[in-house]
């Protein structure tokens, strides 16, 4: 008995269905799947252009409106139609909204003041001339005080002898102040430290350092106003107590040294590698024993351990999604400002990553040797112990050691929200508008990412 050959749908039918509803001549065509795929990209697009409401975009969803209609024809008549035209049409929708979205507007630009940026990080304060400290100081009370008298405003070291008149004073009144037996005919700044330890410029309008060159026996005298600011962080600002004013000279001695904010990255950065670290091998800790729950060639032998999967991986998921900045933010809260803080979100952001890493390369396996260690009866630890682990090793290295990579730059950038490291000295820096210190970060950021980088490429290469 001869069977029916199926009737062949009409390719001018198939046109008009399209033309009607995007996507239906491609269903009556018998292609159910690339039929709902046209309908959803045409409604997503039209949407998305209806919703901005830009007139001229409207191009998009009319272009693969008629595409659809030529593919519907195409695919009652078994020819192949290319998606190239439907997928730039959408993507130049998407992209002309995306410019709108985020207002690239590059007349806005600003070049003085990106240079008056740029220019003071071009001279990074990484290093410094040495020099050789001579430094004096006399205390002061602040303020004066109806019940009991001030020490006396003066302090002798050796040969070097600095006072002050009056012994005491109140907020931006006028003190005079002298030393002697300093270097002769040098620069000296003079300069105010608060009873907490805060420092204090006497210059300009209490925002530049005070110089004053001491004479040819190295003395010198000068008038200085008491700071506005001393007293802000005193519960009492009538209880009187002892501030100290410093003379500093400094002359080169040859040779460079590290900056006091070249000392500040040093440590930042320290504090950003150890960071890393520590929370990297606590994330490998709590990873490899998530990762075997979440491999699902391993936990997918009955319903109960099926079940224990689903939720591992959807905890991970969870968590991933979670930026390790956002993290920090939580845990300055509940541990305070600190390193302490960034370890914890970077550590619990790499639990996430890498146990989900690590239970890829478990689930990509080579599944004949735990058949076959499954064959000798062996029960879930020993198939994992002698089928699992002596492939896992290299690449769960090679992870490891790239997530370190990973955590060592975000680490930087942590620290700008209380978590320690070289981001918290980065942020005051920008606050306090020095580019120089800015600049010399950067540049020590750079050099540890790319040591660190080409150091666990060759530790890779290695391993995989």
């Amino acid at each position: 008995m001869k069977t029916k050959a199926p009737k062949r749908p009409s390719p001018w039918l198939a046109g008009a269905l399209s033309l009607l509803l995007p996507g239906l001549g491609q269903i009556y065509a018998r292609q159910r799947y690339r039929g709902g795929a046209v309908l959803i990209a045409f409604l997503v697009v039209l949407g998305m252009v209806a919703w901005y409401g830009q007139p001229a975009w409207y191009f998009a969803p009319l272009g693969i409106w008629l595409w659809n209609v030529w593919d519907a024809v195409g695919q009652a008549g078994e020819r192949r139609v290319s998606v190239l035209i439907p997928l730039l049409l959408g993507l130049t929708a998407a992209y002309s909204i995306g410019w709108q979205m985020v207002r690239v507007d590059f007349t806005s630009a600003n070049w003085e003041r990106g240079l008056a940026v740029l220019r003071p990080m071009f001279r990074p304060d990484l290093f410094e001339r040495r020099t050789e400290l001579n430094r004096m100081w006399t205390p002061i009370s602040v303020p004066c005080s109806t019940t009991q008298e001030a020490p006396p405003a003066r302090r002798q070291d050796g040969e070097k002898l600095a006072f002050a008149t009056p012994d005491c004073a109140g907020v931006l009144e006028t003190v005079i102040v002298s030393v002697s037996g300093m270097w002769p005919d040098t620069d000296t700044e003079i300069w105010w430290e608060t009873n907490i330890g805060d420092d204090k410029p006497l210059g300009g309008n209490e925002n530049a350092p005070l110089i004053v060159r001491t004479d040819e026996t190295g003395s010198l005298t000068t008038t200085i106003r008491v700071p506005s600011t001393i007293l802000i962080a005193q519960p009492d600002p009538t209880l009187q107590l002892t501030h100290r004013i410093y003379f500093d000279q400094r002359r080169p001695i040859g040779g460079l040294q590290f900056s006091t904010n070249g000392g500040f990255v040093v440590k930042g950065m320290t504090e950003s590698v150890t960071m890393a670290l520590m929370a990297t091998f606590l994330a490998v800790l709590l990873a490899i024993p998530i990762s075997f729950l979440a491999a699902r060639n391993l936990m997918s032998a009955n319903p109960f351990t099926f079940a224990i999967y689903v939720v591992v991986r959807t905890v991970l998921n969870f968590v991933r999604s979670i930026e390790s900045l956002i993290l920090a933010i939580v845990f300055v809260i509940i541990v305070g400002l600190g390193p302490f803080a960034g370890v914890l979100a970077l550590a619990v952001h790499s639990v996430a990553a890498l146990a989900k890493l690590y239970s890829e390369v478990i689930e990509g396996i080579d599944p004949g040797p735990i058949e076959a260690v499954r064959a000798t009866g062996a029960n879930w630890v020993q198939v994992v112990r002698y089928g699992v682990i002596p492939q896992i090793v290299p690449p769960f290295t090679a992870f490891t050691i790239y997530r370190w990579d990973i955590n060592v730059r975000s680490s930087t950038v942590i620290g700008m929200v209380g978590g320690g490291g070289i981001g918290f000295y980065l942020i005051q820096w920008i606050a306090l508008n020095d580019m120089r210190a800015v600049g010399a970060a950067f540049i020590a950021i750079a050099i540890v990412v790319m040591t660190l980088d080409y150091v666990s490429a060759r530790i890779r290469e290695r391993l995989v």
